[in-house]
């Protein structure tokens, strides 16, 4: 069985359904409210798992019983969360998710303990065992670190430095890794900003599908056609269905179609994680 380490956030999610976003100094009632484990890494790893892909988590929390409950929640799904590290000193970070009937969201994040861990804190042995790593939104001093220590033992390296890519100096991350998960507005301020010719760019373009640009070659796949009703998470669940796919062996074609699948599937369910049963993806694959 293959093994991803996935590096990045891990948060407690709390969901908030509304009918609409108010008008300022205006109210709005919250038609339901959920609460759970979140953050991008360990979304992904949640992932990997349920498709078959065994998974560890590097990321950190703090020591208060949204961190404990994260984690037994990882536990429990089959993650190897032994380098999830406590902080001690600081809360589990908090998102509060605003979903409106159309699916779209608006994220509020309250500072925390998900960037409290380090690149050494995922021992060399740990690394050298992997046949993959992926990175999420860190501090960018860790993410290229961890590029470089994952280099040095021939292990490839995807990064989606997520919504706030032009806020952060992730310039020697994005060009120390083998492949790139951007959307749309993430391609645009990077392939501005940055030389990344030699980088595997896979471009999300949301409900018009996904592509992946390797040079002068191209794969492109449209998507599937859903009833939108949270886009939480989909991304992660994207991500998680390329790397599967990829470290199983799939081409380019293949890896897309199964990541615009699990994608799909992310976003037909309320919350940031959703099942990526292998039999709910072939389905969408027509197999």
């Amino acid at each position: 069985m293959s093994r991803v380490i996935c590096a990045g956030h891990v948060n407690w999610d709390v969901t908030l359904r509304v009918e609409a976003l108010p008008d300022p100094d205006g109210e709005v009632a919250v038609d339901s409210r959920r609460s759970g484990g979140g953050g991008s890494a360990a979304n992904v790893a949640n992932g990997l798992v349920d498709l078959d892909v065994d998974s560890a988590l590097l990321g950190s929390v703090g020591d208060d019983e949204h961190g404990r409950t994260a984690r037994e929640e990882l536990v429990d799904s089959g993650v190897d969360a032994d380098h999830v590290i406590t902080d001690p000193e600081t809360d589990t970070t908090t998102k509060y998710i605003i979903v409106e009937p159309s699916g779209e969201v608006m994220v509020l994040g309250c500072p925390g303990a998900n960037e409290a861990f380090e690149a050494e804190d995922l021992p060399e042995e740990a690394l050298a065992s992997a046949d993959h790593l992926h990175m999420t939104s860190q501090r960018p001093e860790t993410a290229t670190r961890l590029a470089e220590r994952a280099r040095e033992h021939d292990v490839p390296v995807s990064f989606d430095p997520g919504r706030r890519i032009d806020q952060r100096g992730y310039g020697p991350a994005l060009t120390s890794v083998d492949y790139l998960f951007l959307n749309d507005r993430e391609a645009a301020l990077a392939l501005d900003a940055f030389d990344l010719d030699g980088q595997t760019l896979v471009l999300k373009h949301g409900p018009d599908g996904a592509e992946v640009r390797r040079g002068d070659r191209r794969s492109a796949h449209p998507g599937y056609p859903i009833e939108v009703v949270d886009t939480t998470g989909a991304g992660d669940a994207f991500a998680a269905g390329f790397i599967a796919a990829s470290v199983d062996g799939a081409d380019d074609d293949r890896a897309l179609a199964v990541a615009n699948a699990c994608g799909a599937l992310a976003s037909k369910a309320p919350g940031a994680r959703t099942s990526l049963a292998w039999a709910d993806v072939r389905a969408f694959l027509g197999e």
